[in-house]
C-alpha cells in the first residue's frame, strides 16, 4: 500500500511542477547554459560542479546543479531526442529552504520541460556551500551525490534510447 505522506507529497511536487512551466518558460531559459564538465565528486560535502567559493546565491546554486554531468547529459538528450521541442529545467519546488541535519538547502526538481507539461525526473537539495543532496521519494530519504550516482545510476538515463 503507498505511502500517503509520500503519495502526498509527489502529488504537491508534480502540481507544483505543472504551474512552474509557464514561469520558467515566461522569466528564463529552460536550460541554464552548462559549465565545463569535470569529474564528479564522491565526497556529500564537497560542492557541485561549477560553485563559485563562498555563499551560492539561488541562482548560481541552480548554475551548480546545471553543471552536474548528470544533468547536462539529461538535458542534451531530452533536447536531441524531441528535435528541440523538450528541454531540461530547474524549478524550485518549494521557496522555504529544508533543513537537514541543522544545514538550509534550496529545493529543486530537474523536469522535462514540454510544451503541455513538465515531468519531474530527480529533486535535488543544494546548499549554500555547493553541497548537493538527492531526494529519494520512495524512502523520503537524502541521498549524497556519490550514493546517489552508485545506487540509482543516473547516466544510464542519458543513453541513447
Amino acid at each position: 500500500m503507498p505511502n500517503p505522506a509520500t503519495s502526498k507529497k509527489t502529488m504537491l511536487l508534480f502540481a507544483a511542477a505543472a504551474a512552474a512551466v509557464g514561469a520558467a518558460a515566461l522569466f528564463a531559459p529552460a536550460v541554464q547554459e552548462p559549465a565545463p564538465a569535470t569529474a564528479p565528486s564522491s565526497a556529500s560535502t564537497q560542492p557541485a560542479v561549477g560553485a563559485p567559493r563562498g555563499a551560492l546565491t539561488k541562482e548560481q546554486a541552480m548554475g551548480a546543479l546545471m553543471a552536474l554531468p548528470e544533468l547536462k547529459a539529461w538535458s542534451e538528450r531530452l533536447e536531441k531526442s524531441s528535435g528541440g521541442t523538450v528541454r531540461g529545467a530547474l524549478i524550485e519546488y518549494d521557496q522555504q529552504p529544508k533543513v537537514v541535519k541543522g544545514t538550509s538547502y534550496w529545493q529543486f526538481s530537474f523536469v522535462e520541460n514540454g510544451s503541455e507539461a513538465a515531468h519531474r525526473w530527480e529533486s535535488f537539495l543544494i546548499a549554500e556551500n555547493g553541497a548537493v543532496l538527492v531526494e529519494d521519494l520512495a524512502s523520503d530519504q537524502q541521498l549524497s551525490l556519490a550514493q546517489w550516482r552508485k545506487e540509482k545510476r543516473p547516466m544510464e538515463r542519458s543513453a541513447p534510447e
